[in-house]
C-alpha cells in the first residue's frame, strides 16, 4: 500500500528548490520566535500562516496542468508574501523568490516576470513611506537581483527539461525507424527466399497437373521436386522463426541465451560450437542485444550464404569489453549476402553502444564477424 507522504512527492521539482525551502522556512520560523522574549500576539497567525505555506510546498505542480492545481501557485505566493505582515524578519523574501519560481514553471516566465515586477514596484512604495527613498531603492534592487538569479535558475531547468523530453522523443522515433528498417529488411529477405521457394512449387503443381494425363512420368516428377521444395520453405520459415525470438530465450540473458541461440540451429546441417572465456560480468541490455543479433547474423548467413559446414562462436570477456567473435568455415565474402544492410546496420548498432564491429575474410578461408563492445554502454557522439 503506498504510503501518505508518498503521494505527495512530486518528481519534476528540483531537487535543490526543495533544500532550500526547508531550510529557509524553519529559519524564518526560528528567527522569528527567538526574537521576542515572550509569546508574541503574533505568534498563532503566524504559525497558522508557516503552516500554510509548507502544506502548499507539498501539493505545488511544477510543469503546466489543469483544473484547481493551477491556482496553486498563485495561492503559494500569497502565503509567502503574508508572512513578511504576520512576523517574519524579512528572511521569508526567500520564500516568495520559490514562489515565483514555481509559478515561472506552471504559468511560464512571462507571467513570473511580471510578478517580479509589480511585487517590486509594491516593495519600493512600501518601503520608501516607511524607511525613505534610499533604503526603498537598496531593497529594490537586491530584490531584483536575487529574482534575476531565481528566474535564470528556473529558465535553465526549463530549457534542461525541453531538452531532456526531445532527446526522449528523438529516441524513441529512432527505436521506431529501427524495428522498421529491419522489419523492411526481413520483409525482403523472407520474400527472396520463402516467396521464391513458394512460385516454384506453384509451377511444378501446375506442371503437374497439365502433365497427368499425357505424362504421368512428368508428372510425379513435378511432385516430387514440389516435395523438395516445399522442405527447402519449411526450413527456411523455421530460420526466420529462429531470427524473429527475443533476446531472453527462456529467462535466458547474457551467454545463456546465446548458448540457446547457437544450440536452436542444430538440425540445420551446421556444426556448431560457442564457448566462453574469462570470467563473465553482468552486462548492460543494450550489449546483449547487440551480441544476440551479431551471433543471430552469423549463424543466418552461414547457413544461407556460406557453405559452411562448421561454425564457431567465442565469447571473450576482457577487463572492461567483452568480444564475440562467429567465424566460419564456408567460401568467404558474398556481396550480395554478406556486406548488405545485415551487417551495415549491425555496425551502426556496435557504434551506438561504443564498440566496433568487424567482418572479414578468414586469411586461412571462411568468414568472420567480430565485435569489441564495452561491457557498459558508452553513447558514441
Amino acid at each position: 500500500m503506498q504510503r501518505p507522504l508518498a503521494r505527495l512527492r512530486v518528481p519534476d521539482r528540483p531537487v535543490l528548490f526543495t533544500v532550500v525551502f526547508w531550510v529557509v522556512l524553519a529559519a524564518t520560523g526560528a528567527i522569528a520566535y527567538a526574537s521576542e522574549p515572550s509569546t508574541p500576539p503574533w505568534a498563532v497567525p503566524f504559525g497558522v500562516n508557516l503552516a500554510l505555506v509548507a502544506v502548499f510546498w507539498l501539493l505545488l505542480p511544477w510543469r503546466r496542468c489543469e483544473g484547481w492545481r493551477r491556482a496553486l501557485p498563485v495561492a503559494f505566493l500569497l502565503a509567502t508574501f503574508a508572512l513578511g505582515f504576520t512576523g517574519s524578519a524579512e528572511i521569508h523574501q526567500l520564500l516568495t523568490l520559490l514562489a515565483i519560481a514555481n509559478v515561472a514553471f506552471v504559468h511560464g516566465m512571462r507571467a513570473a516576470a511580471v510578478i517580479v515586477g509589480c511585487l517590486t514596484g509594491a516593495l519600493f512604495v512600501m518601503t520608501a513611506v516607511g524607511h525613505g527613498i534610499p533604503e526603498a531603492t537598496v531593497q529594490t534592487v537586491v530584490t531584483v537581483v536575487f529574482a534575476a538569479f531565481v528566474l535564470g535558475m528556473t529558465s535553465a531547468v526549463l530549457e534542461a527539461r525541453r531538452r531532456r523530453e526531445e532527446a526522449q522523443r528523438l529516441l524513441a522515433r529512432v527505436r521506431e525507424l529501427t524495428v522498421a528498417q529491419e522489419r523492411a529488411r526481413m520483409g525482403a529477405e523472407m520474400h527472396d527466399s520463402i516467396g521464391h521457394h513458394l512460385t516454384v512449387i506453384k509451377l511444378s503443381l501446375e506442371n503437374a497437373e497439365r502433365f497427368r494425363s499425357r505424362r504421368p512420368e512428368a508428372a510425379w516428377a513435378e511432385v516430387r521436386q514440389a516435395k523438395e521444395l516445399t522442405v527447402e520453405a519449411l526450413a527456411d520459415a523455421r530460420r526466420w522463426v529462429r531470427a524473429l525470438r527475443p533476446l531472453a530465450l527462456e529467462g535466458r540473458v547474457g551467454s545463456a541465451a546465446l548458448e540457446r541461440l547457437a544450440a536452436s540451429f542444430d538440425g540445420t546441417g551446421l556444426a556448431v560450437s560457442f564457448e566462453v572465456v574469462g570470467g563473465e560480468v553482468p552486462l548492460e541490455p543494450d550489449v546483449e542485444l547487440v551480441l544476440y543479433r551479431v551471433l543471430q547474423e552469423g549463424l543466418t548467413n552461414a547457413v544461407r550464404h556460406a557453405g559452411a559446414c562448421r561454425v564457431e562462436g567465442t565469447l571473450t570477456f576482457s577487463g572492461e569489453a567483452v568480444v564475440l567473435a562467429v567465424a566460419d568455415d564456408g567460401k568467404g565474402r558474398d556481396r550480395e549476402g554478406r556486406g548488405g544492410f545485415g551487417l551495415s546496420s549491425l555496425a551502426e548498432r556496435a557504434r551506438a553502444v561504443g564498440g566496433t564491429l568487424v567482418a572479414r575474410d578468414r586469411p586461412g578461408g571462411g568468414f568472420e564477424v567480430r565485435a569489441e563492445l564495452p561491457v557498459g554502454v558508452k553513447v558514441a557522439t
